[in-house]
């Protein structure tokens, strides 16, 4: 592998990003400090080969050698994908005796409070694929019953033929994995299986939580070894000597080696991918806090960026399951181009979840599709035009009218273009409860953030939500439609570690935890030797999870590089502020609790030296003027005009920009529309937008 030192020197080396969509797969080459994207439909029935044929692709449009590629990384969908829709592989569990149901009953959450026919997720292992061993340790590791290796034996030769993987999840193991280990030898050696351990996938207490991300991980094994095996081949087929990096949810990446053997760890890769590239075109602008929002087709991701860093969180649900790994802290919502607008049976006007997807798709794609979507309503009202998105779509403004006003407007009783813009309004409410859940509700204040949008339609929408949030500016990047593989190019490699060591806070001993820390560095430093990360380009990070004594979760504070009793008194106090800042109050005279350590190993990678091409003059970037619809903020002018709640549109003479040509530093007043190759940007009336020397484009945002 290519020692990272020189994958910040880009003469003449190239680096690739592949991120895989639900639609297509985007592809982001760097050479020379310029980026060039290409798209690819995705294979959902075999995605290495969309990424094959991407990679491809995305080299013979740079004019690059296979051989100069030194670094290529992927963000992947086929963890998270085999999860949702249940092809994960068929596994076992191997539990401590009494514990076999820990599993199925979970935390007793009802998925949805006021349904009286709620069913519970179905277990990742079912009932006669769970199995019980003899063996007892207490809160502190000690040995209370001794493994009965006889009863693993038997156990081991009771699990049927058709089980492709294992799970051992032994009470307290992570307070001294004996156990699970010997247990682990045992069953390898009487079955020819792979075998994921608690102690190893996630050493931390809370049963249920951490025996379900030990079942994820042994059931995704099977899964991930077979999709990385054949894109590993089919890379070196095409001639690049590269080995493939896989980006983890996490928010840094893996060698594929590693993806292999802890594959939960791989669950929200192409989001987290999404928020690190976030993240980097945020500090070229000399942002380091922002709000991301990644709107596609289908769905919007938000997630939170401080300190220049996305949020990394253990309590990430994905799909059903609360899986409690390090990952980025995305929260999702049914909301996207594609959302489909209609009325619910109370009469109100509604958009999403429901997308129309890619195919048929929205009325303005030309493809059959009949119901409305939000695309619809943005083509309607002439923010967007479908021909720039670089394909033959056969767009129809009479279908699309009569679209709305069936499905929309006639049941409403108002006229097509107000209707459009309550779709606007509906899905803008959906997206702003999303994005005040990781600011507001984390404490944050939006006044001092930034928006970062990106995704085919973030743009679209972006300077509307940051006006209703007070957020005084918007940043949307150059490659908007493929940010998630532009960022998997700025991504450091992170290799996460911790254990649960709850003890109470007044009988710590600062020696026990500087040794905890030394383990970890010394296991972060050997991932990052095999990796090639130099010395000087490493860094190890510590943090403490703590609690008031007798709360049920924690706060991850950080902790100083040296641990005596003076840093623990600052852990202490800034425990005490940041749950001061979280939840609004503090009890500095209570006790607390330690619950975990942690540390982070990152190997740094110098990310790409983005810059833009930009001269001329602004008059040469217009494209033309044309009738768009925007919110006037004066308020509806007639109970026949408004849908309740929103303001009255007003349509206006626009002119519409073409991004490439817009020149460096040059102001754009609002209104305005700036088309680029993969997404649109809204410039509202009282705003402002500015190209920068990034190719980012920096909108001040009006009332």
């Amino acid at each position: 592998m290519t020692p990272l030192a020189h994958r910040g020197d880009m003469t003449g080396d190239a680096r690739v990003g592949v991120d895989v969509g639900g639609t297509f797969t985007d592809v982001v080459t760097v050479t020379d400090g310029r980026a060039r994207v290409r798209k690819v439909p995705s294979t959902p029935d075999a995605p290495e080969e969309g990424v094959l044929s991407g990679v491809d692709a995305g080299l013979e449009r740079g004019g690059i050698d296979p051989g100069d590629v030194d670094f290529l990384a992927h963000g992947t969908t086929v963890a998270t994908n085999a999860v949702l829709e249940g092809e994960a592989a068929e596994t076992a569990l191997i539990t401590t005796a009494g514990f076999r149901d820990a599993l199925e009953i979970g935390r007793q959450d009802r998925p949805d409070l006021y349904d009286l026919d709620a069913t519970k997720p179905d277990p990742i292992v079912p009932r006669d694929r769970r199995f019980e061993v003899e063996e007892r340790l207490d809160e502190r590791g000690e040995v209370l019953t001794p493994l009965d290796e006889e009863s693993v034996r038997t156990v081991a030769r009771e699990i049927p033929e058709s089980v492709e993987s294992v799970a051992v999840s032994l009470l307290f193991a992570f307070e001294n994995d004996a156990h699970e280990r010997r247990v682990e030898e045992i069953v390898t050696d009487e079955r020819d299986v792979p075998v994921s351990i608690s102690s190893a996938v996630l050493p931390e207490i809370r049963e249920y939580e951490r025996t379900l991300a030990t079942a994820l991980d042994a059931a995704l094994r099977p899964v991930m070894a077979s999709y990385l095996g054949a894109l590993e081949t089919g890379i070196a087929d095409l001639g690049v000597p590269a080995g493939v990096q896989v980006m983890g949810s996490n928010g840094g990446s893996m060698a594929a080696e590693t993806a292999r053997e802890n594959p939960v760890r791989t669950l929200l890769s192409g989001p987290a991918a999404g928020v690190r590239g976030a993240a980097h075109v945020a500090s070229l602008s000399g942002v380091t806090e922002a709000i991301t929002m990644d709107m596609g087709g289908t769905s919007c991701d938000v997630s939170l960026v401080t300190g220049g860093e996305p949020v990394v969180s253990t309590e990430v649900t994905v799909g059903p399951y609360p899986v409690s790994v390090p990952m980025v802290d995305v929260h999702t919502i049914g909301a996207g181009g594609g959302s489909i607008a209609w009325i619910d049976d109370g009469g109100a006007l509604r958009a999403g979840p429901t997308s129309a997807g890619a195919d048929p798709g929205p009325i303005c794609y030309g493809r059959g599709g009949a119901e409305p979507a939000v695309t619809d309503a943005h083509f309607l009202l002439g923010r967007l035009d479908p021909e720039r998105f670089g394909a033959d779509l056969g767009a129809d403004r009479g279908a699309v009218r009569a679209g709305i006003e069936d499905r929309v407007a006639d049941p409403l009783g108002m006229d097509a273009a107000d209707a459009a813009a309550g779709v606007l309004g509906v899905a803008n409410a959906n997206m702003e409860r999303a994005l005040r859940v990781v600011s507001v509700e984390r404490g944050h204040d939006p006044r001092d953030l930034a928006l970062v949008a990106f995704g085919g339609a973030g743009p679209l929408h972006a300077a509307e939500l940051a006006a209703a949030l007070d957020v005084p500016r918007v940043l949307v990047p150059r490659a908007a439609g493929a940010l998630s593989a532009l960022g998997l190019l700025a991504s450091d490699v992170v290799y996460d570690y911790g254990t649960s060591r709850v003890r109470d806070w007044d009988t710590l001993e600062p020696v026990a935890i500087e040794s905890e820390f030394a383990e970890f560095e010394a296991a972060g430093s050997d991932r990052l030797d095999r990796e090639g990360v130099p010395t000087d380009r490493r860094a190890f990070e510590r943090a403490l999870d703590v609690r008031y004594a007798g709360q049920a979760f924690d706060l991850t504070v950080d902790a100083p590089s040296t641990i005596d009793a003076d840093a623990l008194d600052t852990v202490a106090e800034q425990f005490h502020e940041r749950h001061e800042s979280r939840y609004g109050h503090a009890s500095p005279g209570e006790p607390l609790e330690l619950v975990a350590v942690r540390m982070r190993a990152r190997g740094l990678v110098e990310p790409p030296d983005l810059h833009a091409e930009g001269g001329g003059r602004l008059d040469d970037a217009r494209r033309e003027t044309r009738e768009a619809w925007f919110d006037s903020g004066e308020g509806a002018s007639s109970s026949d005009r408004a849908i309740p709640g929103s303001r009255d549109w007003q349509p206006r003479e626009t002119p519409v920009y073409d991004r490439a040509r817009l020149p460096v530093g040059t102001t754009v007043e609002g209104p305005a529309i700036v088309e680029g190759a993969e997404s649109t940007v809204v410039v509202p009336p009282g705003s402002s937008a500015e190209r920068d020397a990034h190719g980012t484009l920096a909108l001040e945002v009006g009332e």
